[in-house]
């Protein structure tokens, strides 16, 4: 994972950066030894890398300001899931643990389930992006973080052995507070991707997000800073020292709730943010190509001027040049009171 991000970093606007900077150099050794016939062409060039090197300067300030200003409001999202026997509405449990608190399993080697089980309850983890988008505490993000069962086929399959997915606590962490808030749905959208949830953050002070629904927000070509949670929990313990890592693991015994607990206590949780322009913008999604994954789901898209113009929700696997915002004016009915 460390190595993903290695690699990632290097593709970012700072390496372009370096490219141009490399090549504006090169152009200007070659113009004092070129012949005169050929000065004026390389200028040309010298003058279309100068203006591309102003352009990437100027967009990276305008990232640093977007960071500096929201990024303490760019939420990681844990939505833990259980099972729920429709019938007699008890939870799926482990059988039983093991001596080494294991488990238990049977012959194939399979944990075995059962909702009069005496172990704890089985449960998916779920990681998604939100953010602060009204003073109240209430935070924009996609359904399908908050019920991670819509649309997923996986989850959905348990319906043919009787039981359903539940949630069986949703909490946000925000970035250098030292603890989780426990949040709860409170709208979601009925004609696309997108859901309110809502928690007592009163202690927490954090800027709320600005946000443009208008058309002239957003543009094919305009710059866009994107902001999430990529890779969920993986990518913040891949940004932790190995040491810190190790440590981490092994007093949390693994357990998703105690990482982010113990994560959240030495201010290790913080967005990632990737920069791109603007591909297509449709009626129902914005295409762009700043970079992310799962776990970004829920992440806001700012444009130049720092306002939110989309919520990414989707990405094509295999090919960082599309991923895909819904527009933020189908929002703003989720936060009309």
């Amino acid at each position: 994972m460390r190595e993903e991000m290695e690699r990632a970093a290097a593709a970012s606007a700072e390496e372009q950066k370096q490219r141009l900077e490399t090549e504006s150099q090169t152009l200007r050794e070659r113009i004092a030894t070129a012949a005169s016939d050929e000065v004026s062409a390389l200028r040309k060039q010298l003058d279309a890398t100068s203006t591309r090197l102003g352009r990437i300067e100027s967009e990276r300030k305008v990232a640093q300001g977007i960071i500096r200003s929201y990024g303490p409001s760019v939420c990681l999202l844990h939505v833990s899931v259980a099972f729920r026997h429709k019938e007699s509405r008890l939870r799926l449990r482990y059988a039983g643990m093991d001596a080494k608190g294991e488990p238990l399993e049977d012959s194939d080697g399979h944990p075995i389930y059962d909702v009069q089980g005496r172990g704890p309850e089985v449960r998916a983890d779920v990681f998604g992006t939100g953010f602060l988008a009204a003073t109240d505490g209430r935070i924009l993000t996609n359904r399908h973080v908050v019920e991670p069962w819509w649309k997923d086929a996986e989850l959905n399959a348990m319906g043919e052995e009787g039981f359903e997915a539940v949630i069986a606590e949703m909490s946000a962490y925000f970035p250098n507070a030292p603890r989780a808030y426990r949040v709860e749905i409170q709208k979601i959208s009925p004609v696309t991707d997108m859901a309110v949830v809502q928690g007592d953050l009163s202690d927490l002070k954090r800027a709320v997000v600005q946000i443009d629904g208008s058309k002239e927000a957003s543009s094919s070509g305009q710059p866009v800073v994107l902001m999430g949670y990529a890779t969920g929990l993986d990518a913040i313990l891949a940004r932790a020292g190995e040491d810190t890592v190790r440590n981490i693991l092994q007093s949390s015994g693994g357990a998703p709730r105690l990482i982010m607990s113990e994560l959240a206590r030495r201010s290790l949780i913080r967005p990632l943010t990737t920069q791109g322009h603007i591909g297509d913008v449709l009626a129902d999604k914005i295409v762009y190509d700043a970079q992310t994954t799962s776990g970004g789901s829920g992440g806001p898209l700012f444009n130049a001027q720092g306002k939110v113009i989309g919520v990414n929700y989707a990405v094509v696997r295999g090919f960082g040049g599309s991923n895909f915002g819904i527009p933020i004016r189908y929002a703003e009915p989720l936060l009309k009171k």
